[in-house]
């Protein structure tokens, strides 16, 4: 793995970052729409699996919905 630049943000400091500016901004932020949809979508696959409930679908949904959003 390619040794980061001290100057370049970490994929940890992007995503509290953007957790930050979608507290600030609410849902006039570019990326509240998608990573709501993520955790909501989440949360009816945690229902409908048996083994997952929907709180635990709910946080990886909008987990993975948020880390896609960082990561471009």
């Amino acid at each position: 793995m390619a040794r980061q630049h001290p100057e370049e943000p970490t994929l940890v400091e992007l995503t509290i970052e953007e957790v930050k500016a979608m507290g600030k901004q609410g849902m006039a932020h570019p990326s509240t729409r998608p990573v709501l949809t993520g955790g909501a979508v989440g949360a009816v696959i945690g229902a409908v699996l048996p083994v997952v409930s929907w709180p635990v679908g709910l946080l990886v949904g909008a987990g993975v919905a948020l880390f896609s959003r960082v990561r471009r």
